[in-house]
C-alpha cells in the first residue's frame, strides 16, 4: 500500500511534465531542448545527492563493469522514454500525450515473461521466467479503459495527422521506459540505492542527450529564457523528484511482478493531475459527461489493485508465519 501511495505522489510530479512540454510547444519552444535540458539540468541536483550521500564510487564502479549494458538500457529507459513524450507534445494536447502514455500501465505487465527470478530448490538455485502477472493485467486494462473514456469526447477538432504523430513516438516510450527501469534494476541487482541508480543512467545516456542538443542549436538555436526556465522546473519536479519516488516505490517491489505491475498502475493518475492542470494553467476546458465515467473507473482500477496487493502481502505474510513455525518445530 506504501508503494502505492508513493506512487502516486511520483504521478502528481509527474504531471508537470506533460503540462509544461505542452506549454513550451505552444510558444514556439523546440522539442529537442524540452528533452535534453530536462537531463542536463538533472545531473549536477544528482551528482551533489550522490556526493552528500558518499557513494559515488560504487556508481562509477558498476557502470565501469558493464558500460555497453548501463549505456543501452539507460538509454532505453531515458532517451526512448522522454524524447518521444516531447516530440508527441509539438503535435498533439497534453492530455492526448499523458492519455496514451498510459498504455506504460499494461505494457510494464506484459514485460514480465521477458525477466527471470532466482528461486531456491532442492537441487540448489535455479533461475525461471516470470508469468504474465493476469490478475494485475486485468486490473490495469480496467485502467486503461477510465483513460480511453477520459479521451473519447475530447478528440473532436483533432487532425489524423496531430492523432499519429502526438501518439506514436508515446506508445514507443510506454513500452520503453519500464523496461528501461526493470532492466536496470535487474543490472544493478540491488547493489546500488534508487539515488545512485537515477544519477548512473542519466550519467550513462548523458552522450546522447548532448548529440540532441547539438542538433538542436543547429537548427533552431539557443533555447529562449523562458524554455530554459519551464525546463528547469520539469527537471526538479519531474525528473529529480518523481523519478526517484517512482524508482524508490518500483525497487521496493521488484522481486514481486504482481505488485510491481500495481505501483507502474499508480501511473494512470497523471493524467488526472494533467487535466487539473490544464484547466488551471492553460485554460483547457473541464471535461464532463463520459469523462468523469471514465475518472471513476480509474479510480477503481487503482481501488482494486490496493486491495489485490494488500491481499498478497498478507498471504506472504501468513506464509513466512507457517515457514518460521515449521522451522522451530524441526
Amino acid at each position: 500500500m506504501k508503494e502505492i501511495l508513493i506512487g502516486i505522489l511520483a504521478s502528481m510530479f509527474f504531471a508537470v511534465t506533460f503540462i509544461l512540454n505542452r506549454s513550451m510547444e505552444l510558444s514556439g519552444g523546440s522539442w529537442m531542448w524540452s528533452s535534453s535540458l530536462r537531463f542536463l539540468f538533472m545531473l549536477p541536483f544528482l551528482l551533489l545527492i550522490v556526493l552528500v550521500r558518499k557513494n559515488i564510487k560504487q556508481v562509477l564502479t558498476e557502470m565501469v563493469k558493464q558500460p555497453v549494458e548501463w549505456f543501452i538500457w539507460s538509454s532505453v529507459g531515458f532517451v526512448l522514454f522522454y524524447a518521444p513524450i516531447t516530440y508527441a507534445a509539438a503535435y498533439g494536447p497534453g492530455w492526448l500525450v499523458a492519455g496514451t502514455w498510459q498504455i506504460t500501465i499494461v505494457a510494464g505487465t506484459l514485460l514480465a515473461p521477458l525477466f527471470f527470478k532466482t528461486i531456491q530448490t532442492r537441487d540448489g538455485q535455479l533461475r525461471v521466467r516470470n508469468k504474465l502477472p493476469l490478475k494485475s493485467l486485468y486490473i490495469s486494462s480496467l485502467i486503461l479503459v477510465g483513460i480511453v473514456l477520459i479521451q473519447v469526447p475530447r478528440f473532436d477538432g483533432l487532425t489524423f495527422h496531430s492523432v499519429v504523430l502526438g501518439v506514436l513516438p508515446v506508445i514507443i516510450a510506454a513500452f520503453a521506459y519500464p523496461l528501461g527501469n526493470r532492466k536496470m534494476m535487474e543490472l544493478c541487482g540491488g547493489r546500488l540505492d534508487t539515488f545512485q541508480r537515477v544519477f548512473g543512467m542519466t550519467l550513462a545516456s548523458l552522450p546522447i542527450w548532448l548529440v540532441i542538443s547539438a542538433v538542436g542549436f543547429i537548427q533552431v538555436g539557443a533555447p529562449s529564457a523562458d524554455q530554459i526556465v519551464q525546463c528547469f522546473i520539469v527537471a526538479i519536479c519531474s525528473g529529480v523528484i518523481a523519478t526517484i519516488l517512482f524508482f524508490i516505490a518500483t525497487d521496493r517491489v521488484r522481486d514481486h511482478q504482481g505488485k510491481l505491475a500495481a505501483v507502474e498502475a499508480t501511473q494512470s493518475t497523471q493524467v488526472l493531475f494533467v487535466v487539473v492542470g490544464e484547466v488551471l494553467l492553460l485554460t483547457t476546458p473541464l471535461p464532463s459527461g463520459l469523462a468523469f465515467v471514465g475518472l471513476f473507473v480509474i479510480v477503481l482500477g487503482m481501488l482494486l489493485h490496493s486491495y489485490y496487493t494488500k491481499k498478497i502481502n498478507t498471504k506472504q505474510s501468513l506464509e513466512l508465519q507457517l515457514h518460521n513455525s515449521k522451522e522451530q518445530q524441526l
